[in-house]
């Protein structure tokens, strides 16, 4: 006799970034009744895939920018991910419907403190070499100002761009400062506020209404629950 039951849902898949947001964001998931596996804990572990407390969803760990690349392109369903990374992608297959409220940081302009006094102000430069991550935000903010900006992609050592002649000033990520201090750079202008977001594969959304509507429902009322009165 053929087994007539209906077939099981395929695993739901949720990408989480590595680095700064992912302690922040482990607590909020638990709560929302998703929980990985001890292994994930396990500082030796080469794993990127893990098995959660709920038999219909994975977690896999990735780098920032790279969760919003898995979630846009339907590889992940669901996952968190600093606005930022939204921004500087774009990706119109994404859905962000929940600002988290953790991760909180600002992607900005800093430059030498005491640079060479040439004359001539940003505001008055017609072009200007930066050292980012980020490109396509860069480039709009500088030509906002009528500047062309000439992006030197790096992915980490950021603040060592202007003392080695690589760029004249750098944009990244700015929590405290006292990176861009101990480097001998200053904050000048702020490009963006940054906080995690949770987002959302618009045609899974539509697929997979009950679970993934289930989940957005449960992040929004946890992040209203401590909202102040």
């Amino acid at each position: 006799m053929s087994d007539m039951s209906p077939p099981a849902a395929s695993p739901l898949v949720f990408a989480i970034p590595k680095g700064r947001i992912l302690d922040e964001a482990l607590p909020l998931l638990a709560r929302a009744g998703v929980v990985p596996d001890a292994d994930f804990h396990d500082k030796n572990s080469r794993a990127l895939s893990f098995a959660t407390s709920r038999p219909d969803m994975t977690l896999i760990r990735v780098r920032a920018f790279d969760v919003a690349t898995f979630v846009a392109h339907g590889a992940a369903q669901m996952g968190i991910v600093g606005s930022d990374v939204i921004d500087e992608f774009d990706y119109s297959d994404l859905y962000a419907p929940v600002d988290l409220g953790i991760g909180h940081c600002r992607l900005s302009v800093a430059e030498p403190a005491a640079p060479v006094d040439n004359g001539s102000g940003v505001a008055r430069e017609s072009h200007a070499r930066v050292a980012t991550k980020y490109p396509n935000l860069t480039r709009r903010h500088f030509e906002s100002l009528g500047v062309q900006a000439e992006c030197v992609k790096l992915n980490g050592a950021m603040e060592l761009a202007p003392s080695l002649g690589l760029a004249s000033r750098i944009v990244d990520l700015v929590s405290t400062g006292r990176t861009l201090k101990d480097n001998g750079l200053v904050e000048t202008s702020v490009i963006l506020p940054v906080s995690a977001r949770l987002i959302v594969n618009r045609a899974a959304l539509k697929t997979d209404s009950a679970r993934i509507g289930a989940l957005i429902d449960a992040f929004r009322a946890l992040v209203t629950e401590r909202e102040p009165a």
